[in-house]
């Protein structure tokens, strides 16, 4: 599918005119991100719980200790939520009730399955830790059998997910920004940006170890 198709719990609602169709819009808010947040309802109550995670095509793969509760959980056949948030900007209104934000929020509907198979488990493991340090499943040792045995990998396909998008400038009343003058009221949009800096070895890395290229290379 190239476009999302909403069901009744992944319309977007509230200010419709901010919803995405494009599935190539939602492929790229989950790439740029590096944590969602996974809810789910444990023993009667609802639990969100941030955790990283990795997308090949159409599925989502998040992972987590074999003994944590929230992924035995999640593995139940119960139905989850999985939520990524880019905030692109502050909005300052001339008003109090107009400021907003700048953002891009996906919304994945599912029931996850849990990853028996050993060569999807090593393909979701790879897009989680490349998904957050790119160029680590290549330099890095790999899991070995005791690591694969106490982790847990799902996988939530993205059929049932939705996209909203806020983007430009303050959205005022028309009597706000008639009296611009008088007031002097600063209204506008601060830009909001993640940027990575110098790398910190570890102190037990002997002092003539170089940062690696695909460490070094994400400095802004």
């Amino acid at each position: 599918m190239t476009t999302l198709s909403p069901t009744p719990r992944s319309t977007v609602r509230r200010l419709p005119h901010r919803a995405r169709t494009d599935r190539s819009e939602l492929h790229a808010v989950l790439d740029a991100g590096m944590v969602c947040h996974l809810g789910l309802v444990m023993d009667g109550s609802p639990v969100v719980l941030p955790t990283g995670y990795g997308r090949i095509d159409d599925v989502l793969y998040l992972h987590g200790s074999t003994g944590a509760a929230s992924l035995r959980a999640a593995a139940r056949n119960e139905p989850v939520c999985v939520t990524v948030t880019h905030v692109d900007g502050v909005v300052y209104a001339r008003s109090v009730f107009h400021h907003s934000m700048n953002y891009r929020s996906a919304v994945v509907h599912g029931v996850p399955r849990l990853v028996t198979d050993d060569d999807e488990r090593l393909a979701g493991l790879r897009a989680i830790v490349e998904n957050m340090s790119p160029g680590s499943w290549e330099h890095a040792r790999g899991p070995d059998r005791k690591e694969l045995a106490a982790t847990a990998v799902l996988a939530l396909d993205l059929t049932e997910a939705s996209l909203k998008v806020r983007t430009g400038p303050p959205l005022d009343d028309d009597e706000d920004v008639a009296d611009d003058v008088p007031t002097g009221r600063w209204s506008g949009v601060l830009p909001v940006r993640t940027v990575f800096g110098e790398p910190e070895p570890c102190p037990l890395l002997p002092a003539t170890t170089p940062v690696a290229g695909h460490v070094g290379g994400r400095r802004d």
